[in-house]
């Protein structure tokens, strides 16, 4: 198996997991979605500083994990590629930022660490959330939901059609890749020479299956308007569900839960 071939079978597993059964499952997707955003710009409303008022908001991904049956090292499995990019965010700042914040056992903490942790805890957490809005929501679902907002229908298609049909690309450039592995055993990757032909090889390729695939579209009544998925209605359990969560997340930005613990803990 080849990595196109580990990439494609990665995104069957994304929707394995987004059809499961589970509490968070069962929601409806708007729900969902709109307690994602609000967790999203809770975290990323801190200040740069505010690190022990971030932490406590780890409690939300860690109760979604446990209520979705879904696993945290599948989580961080999936995001291993993004994962360093996140981690590479403020690194300098140590550098840049150097005035003492407190002081942690009679050593100094400048400024910049506290930024930098702060950085990298705010982008794991957005990664954390979104995705489980993915592996607990089906992209059909997602979609409609997103109609539901009235989020304008060009943008919900390109959407859905761009992460049905990533795949088609992917398997298209495994099938390529074979072929060039087989006219060249036992090189390691593709050589810089063959780069310029299997790049134009492969948008040709693109090119004539989405010709393939908008023509079936045509065939099966597609005129411009696209049929989402049927969602259920959205009700009480949902809108209490939508609620709580902006009113933890709330809680959790105006309330400096960590400080009062600590306080607590130390008498």
């Amino acid at each position: 198996m080849n990595k196109m071939e580990k990439a494609l079978h990665e995104l069957g597993e994304m929707d394995e997991l987004a059809a499961r059964s589970s509490p968070i499952h069962r929601l409806h997707p708007a729900a969902k979605l709109l307690s994602t955003i609000a967790y999203i710009l809770t975290v990323v409303s801190f200040h740069k500083y505010d690190l022990s008022g971030l932490i406590p908001l780890l409690l939300w991904p860690v109760l979604l994990f446990q209520l979705s049956g879904v696993e945290v090292r599948t989580c961080f499995y999936k995001l291993r590629i993004v994962l360093p990019l996140v981690m590479a965010v403020g690194l300098f700042n140590p550098f840049f930022d150097r005035a003492p914040q407190f002081a942690l056992g009679g050593l100094a903490v400048s400024g910049g660490v506290v930024s930098m942790l702060t950085l990298m805890l705010k982008g794991v957490f957005c990664l954390m959330a979104s995705f489980l809005l993915m592996a607990t929501t089906p992209i059909d679902s997602l979609c409609a939901a997103l109609r539901r907002l009235h989020v304008p229908a060009m943008l919900v298609t390109l959407l859905l059609l761009t992460y049905r049909y990533v795949g088609v690309m992917t398997e298209e450039l495994a099938v390529m890749t074979d072929a060039y592995h087989l006219r060249a055993p036992g090189q390691k990757g593709i050589h810089i020479s063959a780069w310029g032909s299997f790049l134009g090889q492969l948008l040709l390729r693109s090119m004539d299956r989405a010709q393939e695939l908008y023509s079936s579209m045509l065939l099966r009544g597609y005129h411009e308007h696209f049929h989402y998925a049927d969602i259920r209605p959205f009700d009480k359990k949902d809108g209490l569900w939508l609620l709580a969560s902006l009113g933890i997340f709330l809680l959790l930005r105006l309330v400096p839960v960590a400080r009062l613990m600590g306080a607590f803990l130390v008498r």
